[in-house]
């Protein structure tokens, strides 16, 4: 049973990658270097971040790396918010009566601005900031505070985290909402992999706060609505998710019961991207059966379908997708996508597919 959970900070409970990616990109300027694009940056970035400038700035002491950082920092830190899905975690355990402790390589100041304005420092019992190496100091948080290590639970969003959480023998827990993809967390080997805080809270609830079994196992397939979503300029909508190794893909979701197809599409598409749409044609059904893509085991039925955005194009995606692009289905064919996806393009794409492109009603 669970009863003590370490929290990393960044990527874990707020959301600061953008602003450390713009700061990191102002160090990487001051100092001669290209600066990176935000998958870049995702994909070099590692903790200890001292490995990092290692290897990209070698020549600048690490005094002035750090004055350029934070300088920069403070001023773009505004932007920090918090996680979908961590108030109520947090609520969770003060509930449930869990032990909460944050680790975290954050400079203190940073974490006092950004605790305050999320208030999630009401939350926390007790709070190790500016850790270059949490494996160095994960022995430390355990005997200082009487923890038992069976019953303590280590959630982040890096392959560091994991490696501390092994260090320290707690379970650990990889969450897909902060820096580190999916490919490198698997390559961590956490104890389990969640989307986000909200599923780690629901199987945790549901398992009498055990870890084992804290991902509810599918009992048959799982039926599923997705679409090609094209405006006007014969564009179609592409979004890029966590869940599906940061590939790209079509937005969509489950069926709920006794809900008909087309209104489920309807409103998985309306939550997710706020668009509503018209000439709603199926195009065909897919088996998706234990994806590598996906972020867990599965089994879904993909019914596929085409559409036309009503109205101004404009997207309004909800925490389910980290970005979109508008773009003509020869180019989206060209982009990384998942597997179902471009079966589905190269379905709409082929002649003699009569749902390809649904007509502009005037």
């Amino acid at each position: 049973m669970i009863r003590n959970v370490i929290f990393d900070w960044s990527g874990t409970l707020v959301d600061d990658l953008p602003a450390v990616w713009q700061a990191t990109n102002y160090v990487l300027a001051q100092a001669g270097r290209p600066e990176m694009t935000l998958e870049t940056f995702r994909a070099e970035f590692c903790l200890p971040f001292t490995i990092f400038y290692e290897r990209h700035v070698p020549h600048v002491p690490l005094p002035q790396l750090e004055t350029w950082f934070h300088g920069r920092f403070k001023q773009v830190q505004d932007s920090v918010a918090e996680l979908p899905h961590a108030r109520k975690f947090l609520e969770f355990c003060r509930e449930r009566r869990l032990r909460t402790f944050v680790l975290s390589a954050v400079h203190a100041d940073h974490f006092a601005v950004q605790a305050a304005a999320t208030g999630f420092g009401k939350y926390l019992d007790q709070v190790y900031v500016a850790v270059r190496d949490k494996r160095k100091k994960i022995h430390e948080i355990l005997s200082a505070n009487d923890l038992n290590a069976d019953e303590t639970l280590f959630v982040g969003d890096m392959q560091h985290d994991i490696e501390a959480a092994r260090h320290g023998g707690v379970q650990s827990c990889a969450v897909l909402t902060g820096y580190n993809t999916l490919d490198q967390l698997r390559a961590a080997e956490p104890h389990l992999i969640v989307e986000h805080l909200g599923e780690l809270r629901e199987g945790l609830k549901q398992n009498g706060l055990s870890l084992a079994g804290t991902v509810v196992q599918q009992h048959g397939p799982v039926a599923t609505v997705g679409a090609l979503i094209f405006n006007d300029a014969g564009e179609v909508l592409m979004v890029r998710t966590h869940k599906w190794s940061n590939l790209w893909g079509i937005p969509g979701g489950k069926i709920k019961w006794g809900e008909p197809s087309e209104d489920a599409l309807r409103r998985e598409l309306k939550e997710e991207t706020g668009l509503d749409v018209s000439d709603v044609r199926f195009v065909l059904v897919q088996d998706c059966l234990h994806s590598k893509e996906f972020y867990r085991d599965a089994h879904f039925v993909l019914l596929n379908y085409t559409c036309r955005c009503v109205g101004d194009p404009r997207v309004t995606l909800n925490d389910e997708a980290r970005e979109f692009r508008w773009i003509a289905p020869a180019g989206a064919l060209l982009m990384a996508l998942n597997q179902p996806t471009r079966r589905l393009l190269l379905a709409v794409t082929q002649a003699g597919v009569p749902a390809s492109i649904p007509e502009r009603r005037t």
